[in-house]
């Protein structure tokens, strides 16, 4: 064995070329992540500037399994401005609040209710709708289709007891508001279930939604090639020692 061979780095340039594997495999896969991005961001752009479909409609869409996430409906739901509501803890803009969730009952179909999202209420404003079980006087909700996002290992428990919820789930939550067969999907309102009530504001969806793959990939793939470059310049040194 050569004095060369003897000196060439085979445990580093192991170490290296499983570096530069990881490194580069990340950057690929947030270029994946950029194209499904821009497909959602094509997505949501293109059901935002859309009229709203009739609600009964997308309902029976739904159970025959359409994708109507993020599809603009219109649904008439009976007594939705004063029904009972579960509070989703919320943050909007920095500031912490509640999201009020009701159920908004549907007659006919498999699906026979939907949950719906009234809107965001700041941590500051004690005051909450009232409720009537027995009104049923029908209020009209543009909104936006939305699945439920899952929870995560930092999310609390629901606490169904005391009506602070975490996370949306749904049979939870239709259970907690006695709504039968509920459909998957939640309707995020864009319009006020009490416009009279000013401290409940709509929000169905974020002002942007973030899209930083690209830079995410670039900095994978600078981190692969100046991996290389060091790689390179010290076998550059080895041979010329």
């Amino acid at each position: 064995m050569t004095d060369r061979a003897r000196r060439f780095p085979v445990g580093l340039t192991i170490a290296v070329a499983i570096s530069l594997a990881i490194l580069v495999g990340l950057g690929s896969w947030q270029l994946k992540r950029l194209a499904w991005k821009e497909g959602l961001l094509a997505r949501v752009a293109a059901l935002q500037a859309a009229p709203a479909k009739p609600g009964i409609a997308a309902m029976e869409q739904m159970s025959v399994g359409a994708d109507l996430d993020f599809a603009r409906v219109q649904l008439e739901c009976p007594g939705l401005a004063s029904a009972p509501y579960v509070q989703l803890y919320s943050v909007r803009d920095g500031q912490p609040g509640a999201r009020l969730v009701s159920a908004c009952h549907i007659a006919g179909g498999r699906y026979r209710s939907i949950l719906v999202d009234r809107g965001f209420v700041d941590e500051t404003v004690s005051a909450r709708p009232r409720v009537n079980v027995s009104d049923r006087t029908p209020i009209t909700i543009t909104g936006v289709l939305r699945v439920p996002e899952p929870g995560n290992f930092v999310s609390p428990p629901n606490d169904v007891a005391a009506n602070r919820w975490y996370v949306r789930d749904v049979p939870a939550m239709a259970k907690a508001l006695s709504a039968d067969a509920p459909a998957p999907l939640v309707l995020m309102a864009e319009t006020s279930s009490n416009p009279e009530w000013k401290a409940l504001d709509p929000a169905p969806l974020p002002a942007e939604i973030s899209n930083r793959h690209l830079e995410y990939a670039l900095t994978w793939f600078g981190l692969a090639a100046s991996l290389v470059g060091v790689y390179v310049a010290m076998l550059w040194r080895r041979r010329k020692t």
